[in-house]
């Protein structure tokens, strides 16, 4: 096991190296940073004061090593707009973005399951079909219309739940279903696809021909082999939420780092842009590690790998 853990924590590492370059590398590709920080009324010695100020006139190596010192100090510079440290944009906001990410990825696992093993146990009925059918409308209908669709709905017809703000839990409930939804096709076939592999192998015919109870059958020895593969996948579409989540907490006005990352990209706020993609490229290699550590104590063959 110590073996398995120091590989994943050498490839995690180098990833997050990787990404730290891409994101490094992705503002100075856009252009020239003095001149976009300027705007299109600074002189040229305006400019270049910028570049000598911000040490954009260092070679991009030096840049970057200093950049990269400044982040593992948590220091990721102030910003543009706000005029305010990034660290403290991003401490205020992020709690509200984990929380709808977990809250809708409890919907997604909580609807996801129970219909990925309905779907393989009643495997081509109408239960089945129904069950594929909310698979397939997930997969092609647009999240913000979905969204907008449960506005009309609670907010506006029933008036059981609040438009916009994230000032009680409340607030979180259709975006939770809204960004939940988007997640559920993926982890629903998955569970399907793999219940029937273990409904269909020698172990789970050996415990029925012994008489073990259904049930017993079903959750204790088919569900826990068939939910490996989940782990891994719900890991991913958690760090899939926590990007994706730009458009949901627009469409509900919640001041979560989505909201701060669209906010930046439309005033060119470089630093928040920057530190918003590594924070989100960290957090989605942390999670994938975990789901691989999780999966190596359901499944030890994995350890030996």
């Amino acid at each position: 096991m110590l073996g398995f853990l120091l590989r994943r924590l050498g490839i995690a590492l180098c990833v997050a190296v990787t990404v730290s370059l891409i994101s490094f590398s992705l503002l100075h590709l856009s252009g020239d940073l003095a001149t976009a920080i300027g705007g299109p009324e600074a002189s040229s010695e305006q400019i270049e004061q910028i570049r000598v100020q911000y040490g954009l006139d260092k070679p991009l190596a030096t840049q970057y090593v200093n950049w990269l010192g400044d982040v593992l100090r948590l220091d990721l510079g102030n910003s543009f707009f706000f005029q305010e440290s990034v660290y403290n944009l991003i401490a205020s906001r992020l709690p509200i973005t984990l929380s709808l990410g977990a809250m809708a990825l409890v919907v997604a696992l909580v609807v996801a399951i129970p219909l990925g093993v309905l779907a393989a146990v009643k495997r081509d009925t109408w239960i089945d079909r129904l069950a594929l059918s909310i698979a397939v409308l997930g997969q092609a209908m647009p999240s913000f219309w979905f969204a907008l669709m449960l506005i009309v709905l609670f907010a506006v017809t029933l008036h059981w739940l609040p438009v916009s703000g994230n000032a009680t839990w409340a607030h979180f409930v259709m975006p939770a279903i809204a960004l939940g939804y988007y997640a559920t096709p993926a982890i629903m076939r998955l569970t399907r696809a793999g219940m029937l592999d273990v409904l269909a192998s020698d172990y789970i015919r050996t415990a029925r021909a012994k008489g073990l109870r259904p049930g017993r059958v079903l959750f204790k020895h088919a569900l826990r082999n068939a939910l490996i593969p989940v782990v891994a996948v719900a890991a991913v579409e958690f760090g899939f939420m926590l990007g994706g989540s730009v458009v949901i907490e627009t469409v509900f006005s919640l001041q979560g780092i989505g909201q701060l990352a669209w906010d930046a990209i439309a005033r060119n706020d470089f630093p928040v842009v920057q530190a918003v993609v590594l924070l989100i490229a960290l957090i989605y290699i942390v999670l994938t590690l975990l789901a691989d550590l999780l999966n190596a104590v359901l499944d030890p063959r994995i350890r030996v790998r």
